[in-house]
């Protein structure tokens, strides 16, 4: 098993540059960098002195940066060397801890993400235990009562949900109990006063912020992982090595949960490591739609303004995540699965 464990992680090599170098050359030829940001900016400045009185030639209006200034952005930037080259660079740079400064606030990209990791923690870990905890029992339950009126109604409650994206959820979530009826915050992940509070306010003031989101969060992790648990189980019912045990004089329940459910976990356990990534990363657009200042707003932000260090960033982070994960899912189907062997 060390030997597999080993070699698995000498395979994330490999796959962390093929993935870091794509995405690298990617933000090297996509329009709208910082470089064209900061000659908008600039043009933007130009327009303003046009309208305060200030006369501009047609040829300033046009490039406001001289050739000297652009190439000078190039240089601070990286871009005037080959992408092979800056991506080399880059990563000699990441080797050591260093995963660059935003171009958009100019505060190193690892204390952004540093303080905004126990946020995406928070959402992350509640969401993947209310899900384990809901969608593996709902399963086994709707498996054993299949085509009932209980299956029936909890399929409907549940693929309505999966049919609406979590964003438009807390869309409408913000708009009911927000705006309307004014139970819960607007957004945000705690209330202005917050410090002022005592500790038993500050734990009721998270909690009040919690909600909403992490219903938006919930909603579309359902599905999957309930019919996932139910038809594998269902599956594992109708094998033959369930009814022999059932002929042989087991009880029906003993016959679910000794023997059909270990096996029904082994797809569950392969999606488990893979869900470690989403844990930290979050969600781009619910965080965006309640104003939640964590990894999934900073990515979107950094993707919308072209910020491409924290892009960059948040990339290393999310690959490394997943590829470790990818091995937890081996080890936990090894757990559930004893006819895995790492040999």
């Amino acid at each position: 098993m060390i030997t597999y464990i080993l070699r698995r992680l000498l395979l994330i090599i490999p796959t962390f540059l093929g993935i870091t170098v794509m995405v690298f050359v990617i933000t090297r030829f996509v329009p709208g960098g910082p470089i064209e940001r900061m000659i908008a900016q600039a043009q933007q400045m130009q327009s303003m002195d046009g309208k305060s009185g200030a006369r501009l030639t047609s040829k300033d209006q046009n490039q406001p940066l001289s050739q000297e200034q652009i190439e000078e952005l190039k240089k601070y930037y990286g871009f005037d060397k080959p992408v092979l080259t800056s991506y080399f660079l880059w990563m000699g740079k990441v080797l050591q801890g260093d995963i660059g400064v935003s171009t958009r606030y100019y505060d190193p990209v690892w204390g952004m993400i540093k303080e905004r990791i126990p946020i995406s923690l928070y959402f992350g870990i509640i969401t993947m235990i209310l899900v384990y905890g809901i969608c593996i029992p709902l399963g086994i339950l709707k498996a054993v009562k299949h085509k009932s009126s209980f299956d029936n109604l909890t399929s409907v409650v549940v693929f309505a949900g999966y049919a609406i994206p979590g964003w438009v959820i807390g869309v409408l979530l913000l708009i009911l109990f927000s705006s309307h009826w004014d139970v819960f915050p607007l957004g945000g992940f705690v209330s202005e006063n917050f410090e002022d509070l005592n500790l038993f306010g500050k734990i009721t003031d998270i909690i009040w912020h919690t909600v909403l989101p992490l219903a938006a969060y919930l909603v579309g992790s359902f599905t999957v992982m309930t019919f996932l648990m139910k038809n594998t189980l269902l599956d594992n019912l109708s094998a033959d090595y369930i009814r022999t045990a059932i002929a042989k004089g087991i009880s029906f329940k003993k016959a679910v949960f000794k023997h059909a459910l270990r096996n029904s976990l082994i797809p569950i356990a392969t999606n488990f490591g893979n869900n470690i990534s989403i844990i930290l990363m979050g969600s781009f657009l619910i965080e965006k739609v309640f104003n939640i200042n964590g990894m999934g707003l900073l990515g979107y932000e950094a993707i919308v303004e072209r910020d491409y260090p924290v892009v960059l960033g948040i990339l290393v982070i999310s690959s490394l995540l997943l590829l470790v994960g990818n091995i937890f899912s081996d080890i936990c189907v090894a757990i559930v699965d004893p006819r895995v062997k790492f040999e």
